[in-house]
């Protein structure tokens, strides 16, 4: 947390990012039940504490329902006098299709989303078909589409309560936010268009931007107020690919005035951009998040982390990534000792860093590996 503040500690933490539903975590607890959130949450903790790492729990599943906010699509979940749902399920061979028809009093929604199990309790969750096909299929979300429902606030602050307890003093616990707006926007409508409308129908985009934003307000806030000690935002649909000048033009004021929602109770924003992020590294200085994650290197992301740690001079906390497929899955114990402190040593200059694994880690990653990271890591974060 003195990390996340800016405030100076003894060495840099170091982290396992590991997904709270399947992926690494079914690989060291096949038989765990894939549905039971809050102990595969408590196994997070557990494999962290195994492995010698700062214990960094974010906790997802069961935090995300209605899914929606997370997975795609409208809410479904929920139903109104002027928002009725039917949905229909279907399956092919290992993938599950939900298809929903939502009624409301000026016209029809429809919407398509699959859930494919990779294996054994690891899944794919994608939308297929997005609901908003045009303007006016925006106008009836907007008008119809069903706000936070009641009590829902308490039940997430029970959740996270369960979780700091169990977690301790041993490390933090943080809950994924619905995405910045962009994000939420890529959920309703399909990307290609969502890449050119600002050029195209400005004003159909503003429209669309400020309800991808008042939509998940409330649940925002819910989350900031729930104990959590960091809150994670999707930040990587707008991508660096998009350039720094559409990004400040276009994205940028909606994402900031989100992150200020975010930390208005002082609990710290961090926004997780996955791919190209070296073109908006200036820009993020501008965002407002306390944090910025994971400067993930080539070829899964593109950042080059010592000119990125030059661009960011300070401006917030970066989390500096060790490839978990090319490296850490797929490299030797000897390839993970070598890239961990070569990263580490960059990493840690002028502080406000944390060395982790850019993302999640992948089923296949031999354990050996992990824990050379882990030492490794731990070996050369000294200040």
């Amino acid at each position: 947390m003195k990390t996340f503040a800016g405030e100076p500690t003894d060495r840099m933490p170091v982290s396992i990012f590991i997904s709270d539903q399947g992926h690494f975590l079914e690989q060291c607890y096949p038989d765990a039940d894939p549905n039971a959130y809050l102990d595969l949450q408590r196994k997070v903790a557990d494999l962290q504490r195994e492995f010698g790492a700062d214990v960094f729990v974010r906790m997802l599943f069961g935090i995300s329902d209605p899914l929606h906010m997370h997975m795609g699509g409208v809410d479904i979940t929920h139903q109104t006098d002027r928002w009725q749902v039917k949905t229909t399920e279907t399956r092919q061979g290992n993938t599950r299709i939900a298809r929903s028809v939502i009624h409301t009093p000026e016209g029809e929604l429809t919407q398509e989303t699959r859930v494919v199990e990779l294996s054994r309790g690891t899944f794919l969750y994608a939308p297929t078909e997005k609901p908003v096909k045009e303007e006016r299929d925006l106008d009836l979300l907007i008008a119809y589409e069903p706000r936070m429902p009641k009590g829902w606030g308490e039940g997430i602050r029970q959740r996270v309560r369960q979780i700091k307890t169990y977690v301790g003093n041993d490390g933090i616990v943080a809950v994924w936010a619905p995405h910045g707006p962009f994000n939420n926007a890529s959920l309703l409508i399909d990307q290609e268009e969502l890449y050119s409308l600002f050029l195209t129908e400005p004003e159909y985009y503003g429209k669309l931007m400020r309800y991808a934003s008042d939509r998940i307000v409330d649940y925002t806030r819910a989350m900031a107020q729930s104990g959590a000690d960091v809150l994670c935002v999707g930040g990587n649909v707008p991508g660096g690919f998009l350039g720094k000048r559409i990004y400040a033009e276009y994205v940028l004021p909606y994402e900031r005035e989100y992150i200020a929602i975010c930390q208005e109770t002082g609990v710290p924003a961090m926004y997780h951009n996955c791919g190209q992020i070296m073109n908006l590294a200036e820009s993020y200085k501008r965002l407002g998040a306390h944090i910025v994650e994971p400067f993930a290197p080539p070829p899964l992301g593109d950042a080059d982390l010592k000119k990125a740690k030059e661009i960011v001079d300070g401006g917030y906390v970066m989390v500096a990534g060790v490839d978990q497929v090319h490296v850490l899955q797929n490299g030797t114990a000897e390839d993970v000792r070598n890239v961990t402190k070569e990263t580490a040593l960059i990493a840690k200059q002028g502080g406000k860093a944390i060395l982790q694994s850019a993302d999640f880690l992948e089923k296949g990653t031999p354990v050996e590996n992990v824990r050379a990271f882990v030492e490794t890591g731990i070996r050369h974060a000294a200040y």
